[in-house]
């Protein structure tokens, strides 16, 4: 091991290298190895055309420079393989505008994927992705046009008369890594981080491909300091040290200052959770939040299905659940926005790989996701929306393994303004933007598979709910003060199915004050 400063990193990487980069969004990312990066191209031309892979793509949700937007420079990067881009904002726009071929592979697929270089294996072998764009089918995870011009990253193969996607492992040259502490002996530990991702799978899979490791920590320790149990990367994986202290100017991102009530070190008492307004992101919360049973797992995804915790607290039955993000962690409250990925009070904190091993198989009682585009066969869309290119992250690991799946969102969207009170909704102004569509510009979630699968598949949205059957989608529930014919059909691009005792949506769900929702958690 021999430690460097931040300004040698770029030197070490040459032209045409594949470099896997860590980090899930706001935490775990090696923010001054990539700026050294980045530096050394704009001012020496090197390294250029470097393929870079990672997970949840490094970024704040900003177009700033920081994370992945860093390397989004015109020859620097000439191939991406990453699943989520949506955190770094301009490097998804670079993708969407063609700047240089990119993959997109579900986030448990590309955590498994680092696993299998790392043990020289050829790929990996999953029912993952069956009939959604990452089937080379349909898309074979083609992220942009240039992408179809390459090789297939996965190939359809028939074993036992099962079809399976193999997704074709890849040499790497350089592994970029956050870590927390370094020993004199090079030995890596990740105690504070709250996020424990791809770091020991990339750092083998360099290693083991004949690459170098390079970590960026806070702090060498003293060798024999570190604890044994709290070292995940041996010094003989790792090949330069660089030591930098956390940006505090970037606020939350990255997870500047260590919050041990984020790694389970200690449990704190929370605030009382915020009551939320009435609105439709309540509304689709309290409706998802009735499908809740005592003791389920479920895992909520980002943005609106927040709003389901808010309304377990609020109703008084959050602790009969337990919340589980695909980053790891299992149990306390899950973090949204920058520094989605986190816990508070997590009862357990795993690898990102290992959680997904979980999910896989089905480990999860129930799955609340967002809703951006639904079509007539009930496929749904959260992955590419034109040249906005954000990636299916672990949308389709979850989506495609999990029991239940409650999928979430407004009916429209864009200027949609509604009035919610005395038990019924009014549609004052409808989004200009329909939901439901004869076709989705890409499937991130196939409702092929779901029926073949025998999921329990609901779209809840604040006026009307509906279910996956083998014939489409079926109209089951309307909300008082909605007219079917005007708010609900006449905002959809087909005509769903409807059914023949097709009942209100529970009125309690549009007042103000409780539900009285432990009653309902009664199994």
């Amino acid at each position: 091991m021999k430690i460097i400063s931040k300004e040698e990193v770029g030197a070490l990487i040459q032209d045409n290298d594949t470099v896997l980069i860590s980090g899930s969004g706001g935490s775990g990312s090696p923010e001054d190895l990539i700026r050294s990066v980045s530096d050394s191209f704009v001012r020496w031309g090197h390294p250029k055309n470097i393929t870079v892979s990672c997970g949840i793509s490094p970024g704040n949700l900003s177009c700033g420079e920081v994370g992945m937007n860093m390397l989004a420079k015109p020859g620097l990067v000439g191939k991406a393989i990453c699943s989520h881009l949506g955190m770094g904002r301009v490097f998804g726009e670079a993708i969407g505008k063609n700047q240089f071929p990119a993959f997109a592979l579900p986030l448990g697929v590309i955590n498994h994927l680092y696993r299998a270089i790392a043990g020289g294996e050829i790929g990996i072998l999953t029912h993952i992705g069956l009939n959604t764009f990452a089937d080379p089918r349909i898309e074979g995870c083609c992220a942009n046009s240039l992408a179809k011009k390459l090789d297939p990253i996965v190939e359809l193969v028939v074993v036992d008369g099962k079809e399976n996607l193999l997704y074709k492992s890849f040499h790497v040259d350089v592994a970029l890594i956050k870590a927390t502490y370094a020993d004199s002996d090079g030995n890596l530990s990740l105690e504070h981080e709250a996020v424990i991702g791809e770091q020991y799978n990339m750092a083998i899979a360099a290693h083991n491909c004949g690459g170098i490791v390079i970590a960026l920590v806070e702090e060498i320790k003293p060798a024999g300091v570190l604890r044994a149990r709290d070292v995940l990367i041996h010094s003989n994986y790792v090949d330069y040290v660089v030591v930098a202290k956390p940006d505090l100017s970037l606020g939350e991102y990255n997870v500047p200052v260590y919050r041990p009530e984020l790694t389970g070190d200690k449990k704190i008492k929370l605030d009382k959770m915020e009551i939320r307004n009435l609105d439709y992101r309540k509304v689709c919360g309290r409706r998802s939040a009735m499908e809740l049973k005592n003791g389920d797992v479920i895992n909520l995804g980002v943005g609106m299905p927040d709003s389901v915790a808010n309304v377990a607290a609020e109703e008084g039955v959050a602790e009969n659940i337990f919340l589980s993000v695909e980053s790891g962690p299992t149990g306390g409250v899950p973090i949204g926005g920058i520094v989605f990925g986190a816990s508070i009070n997590p009862d357990s904190v795993i690898a990102t790989a290992e959680q997904f091993d979980a999910y896989n198989g089905g480990c999860l009682d129930m799955a609340i996701v967002g809703l951006a585009e639904v079509d007539q066969e009930g496929n749904v869309n959260v992955s590419k929306f034109g040249e906005r290119v954000t990636g299916p992250g672990g949308f389709i690991n979850i989506t495609q393994s999990t029991k239940k799946i409650i999928f979430m969102g407004s009916f429209t969207a864009k200027g949609l303004e509604e009035k919610i009170e005395l038990g019924k909704i009014e549609i004052l102004k409808d989004g200009t933007m329909k939901k439901f569509v004869k076709k989705t510009q890409q499937i991130t979630f196939s409702a092929k598979e779901a029926i073949k699968n025998k999921q329990d598949i609901l779209y809840v949205t604040e006026r009307a709910v509906f279910k996956l059957s083998d014939k489409g989608i079926v109209l089951i529930e309307i909300a008082p003060g909605v007219d079917l014919e005007k708010d609900i059909l006449g905002q959809m691009e087909f005509t769903p199915l409807i059914a023949e005792d097709l009942k209100l949506m529970d009125e309690r769900i549009f007042k103000e004050g409780k539900m009285n929702l432990k009653m309902m958690m009664e199994k």
